[in-house]
């Protein structure tokens, strides 16, 4: 999706994220670029007209990281909207995340992010994050426990 038309948008874009959990760690990535450039979080983006939001979890995956999920579950919500000084809205997305599994692949990231760690879940508390991107992280790890 081309990035100026995400600037100051006419309405709100829908996202998806993933959780990837591998071995009991979940994979965390910080951002290269706007937006929450330097911020860790998860790797995931826009969902494109006609595919469907686990779709769009693998296509994302791919792209931003080279590894092969299966998305397990929804796990919440987020909402992103930033406004610039003069207080329009200059950002706006909703962001649905989801536990994954990883499938097979080894990290291998694009231009978006700057670095990838498996991390075990407890170890996010210290790193600068987006929003609730711990709560979103130890909910899918609850939901991955009882997943089949």
């Amino acid at each position: 999706m081309n990035d100026s038309a995400r600037t100051y948008p006419t309405r709100p874009y829908l996202a998806v994220s993933a959780a990837i959990f591998r071995d009991g760690r979940v994979l965390i990535v910080r951002r290269a670029r706007p937006p929450a450039h330097g911020l860790y979080t998860l790797p995931g983006g826009g969902v494109e007209l006609g595919e469907t939001l686990e779709q769009a979890v693998i296509r994302e995956v791919r792209e931003e990281t080279a590894l092969e999920v299966a998305p397990v579950e929804l796990v919440g919500f987020r909402q992103a909207i930033a406004r610039d000084d003069a207080g329009r809205v200059e950002r706006h997305f909703v962001i649905l995340p989801f536990a994954a599994r990883f499938l097979a692949g080894e990290v291998s990231l694009n231009e978006e992010l700057a670095e990838a760690q498996w991390l075990v879940p407890a170890d996010i508390a210290g790193l600068k994050t987006t929003d609730g991107l711990a709560q979103i992280v130890a909910t899918a790890a609850e939901r991955m426990a009882t997943a089949r």
